[in-house]
């Protein structure tokens, strides 16, 4: 099923002219409801690695993660995009060996590392990249501490495997609603597809889960403080995600995905917000991202690290400044 164009949501510049538009669509969720909507927050979308988070929440829900002692480390992993740098691959490689486990168990398939030393390390060996470079090995090992938990069998990417029926049921709890179709993700496990507004919805849920009681707050909480408390962890040096979160320390968790998606949780404003750009182009994603966490107050606009993301200045292979990227009016203004 086809996502249609959305709103305009970000402009590139150059010589003062715009040269580009990225569309979208986007949806803001309060503890009263929809509190903002571009596009058409109705659309469903793929929310690919965005998601993570509620993939992991069966890890803790199931008992899996304090039988296994995992640490908030471990959960930031499991709800990770990483880089393959160093302090990604070793932690998971040691996950794997308390649980007696090998790269081989995995199912997410080799990636060569994003982080440059970590690539530039493996060239020079004249080594290839194993499954645990994969950005998504985290999670997998999070899939993997589950599955030992529910005792299925190796394959536990499978649709039918009672790792990937625990996702998709908390999927369809958090959202409020089943999933139309799946589909299959880069890392080989099933990504459920689902209303925009639902996710932001779920995601407001995951913001406001300190107020509530149950098994299943007490997993978002824990899940959402991992991730803040290590943001290099949840992407890497020089990634959205880790240099947002640092620049508003314990303010927000944030996560991307593939395909120009976005997911914010906000726990002191009880809010969670979800976008799409529909080119899937990241430098859009990153934009809105970016000035929806200034209109909702969490992240200062003249951070450097934020104006990096809000309003990158685009050079040309001279360094000479040539135009720019701006995420239009409407997501400035206050929320």
């Amino acid at each position: 099923m086809p996502v249609n164009e959305g709103a305009e949501l970000v402009e590139v510049l150059r010589g003062g002219a715009v040269e580009s538009v990225h569309r979208g669509h986007v949806a803001v969720w309060g503890p009263g409801g929809m509190i903002a909507g571009w596009g058409d927050p109705e659309a469903v979308i793929f929310p690919r690695s965005s998601c993570k988070m509620i993939q992991a929440l069966p890890l803790i829900e199931s008992g899996a993660a304090d039988a296994a002692r995992l640490t908030p480390e471990h959960l930031a992993l499991a709800c990770a995009s990483h880089q393959g740098a160093r302090i990604h691959t070793d932690r998971v490689t040691d996950w794997l060996d308390d649980l007696g486990l090998t790269d081989s168990d995995f199912r997410c398939g080799p990636q060569t590392p994003a982080d440059k030393p970590a690539r530039n390390a493996l060239i020079r060996a004249h080594a290839a990249p194993c499954q645990v470079h994969n950005n998504c090995s985290g999670k997998h090992a999070g899939f993997l501490t589950l599955n030992r938990q529910l005792g299925g069998d190796a394959d536990y990417v499978e649709i039918d495997h009672p790792v990937q029926r625990a996702v998709r049921a908390a999927t369809e709890e958090v959202c409020e609603a089943e999933s139309p179709y799946y589909g299959i993700d880069g890392c080989s496990a099933p990504n459920f597809a689902m209303r925009l507004d639902a996710l932001a919805m779920a995601m407001a849920g995951f913001a406001s889960a300190e107020g509530r009681s149950g098994a299943r707050a007490a997993a978002q909480v824990r899940l959402v403080q991992a991730m803040m408390a290590h943001p290099e962890l949840v992407a890497g040096v020089t990634r959205a995600c880790t240099e947002l979160m640092r620049a508003m320390p314990g303010r927000a968790a944030i996560k991307t995905g593939a395909e120009g998606v976005f997911f914010g949780i906000l726990p002191e404003r009880q809010v969670g917000f979800a976008l799409k750009i529909t080119d899937g182009t990241t430098r859009a994603a990153e934009s809105v991202a970016a000035a929806l966490l200034v209109a909702l107050g969490v992240l200062e606009a003249e951070h450097p690290l934020a104006k990096k993301r809000l309003d990158p200045v685009l050079k040309n292979w001279r360094g000479i400044e040539v135009g720019a990227i701006r995420p239009v009016e409407a997501l400035r203004a206050s929320l």
